[in-house]
């Protein structure tokens, strides 16, 4: 008898991961923002819509992921396709079309604090990955490394290099090793 009562509450409990409806409810409620996370990484509508539906694809597969962690697993999972779809690589030292960094705080922006969207755009495909991972999405610089198969100090560097671009910084400072 009290196995029955346990197995009845257990069937009553909420589950706690997320469920192939709990993603449908993720893309189509946060749509915009998921296919502008994939525009900003792959620079280019075709691919950030590839991305997105193959996003939508792999988040409604059997996933043991909490709940509560849905969004930001769809998140990364539009991040990982897009990274394969490009395959985003560090520049050679002194091959990068524009080799700034800037040496102040690594929070400093543009002065309104806002970044033109074509200014984003134009970074080199690492470097915007970096800054679209680490910076927008806020991706510590091991998380990037270890999803864009770099060093550290390779995303550091790719992160300068980015907001160095995006400020029109015109001082060249490199991360020293």
């Amino acid at each position: 008898m009290r196995e029955q009562a346990r197995n009845q509450l257990r069937r009553n409990e909420p589950r706690p991961y997320a469920t192939r409806e709990d993603f449908i409810k993720v893309f189509h409620d946060d749509m915009n923002g998921l296919y502008q996370l994939s525009f900003l990484l792959t620079g280019d509508h075709e691919k950030a819509e590839k991305c997105v539906v193959a996003g939508i694809e792999d988040c409604v597969k059997e996933n043991r992921v909490f709940r509560e962690w849905a969004c930001s697993w769809a998140k990364r999972i539009i991040v990982e396709n897009a990274i394969r779809e490009l395959k985003p690589r560090p520049s050679l030292p002194g091959s990068s079309p524009s080799a700034t960094a800037f040496s102040h705080s690594e929070h400093s922006s543009a002065s309104d604090g806002h970044f033109e969207l074509e200014t984003v755009l134009g970074l080199g495909d690492f470097e915007r990955f970096v800054f679209v991972m680490s910076v927008l999405e806020n991706y510590s610089h091991h998380e990037c490394a270890l999803l864009l198969g770099c060093s550290v100090r390779e995303i550091q560097q790719g992160r300068l290099d980015a907001l160095g671009e995006l400020t029109g910084s015109d001082q060249v400072v490199s991360f020293a090793p």
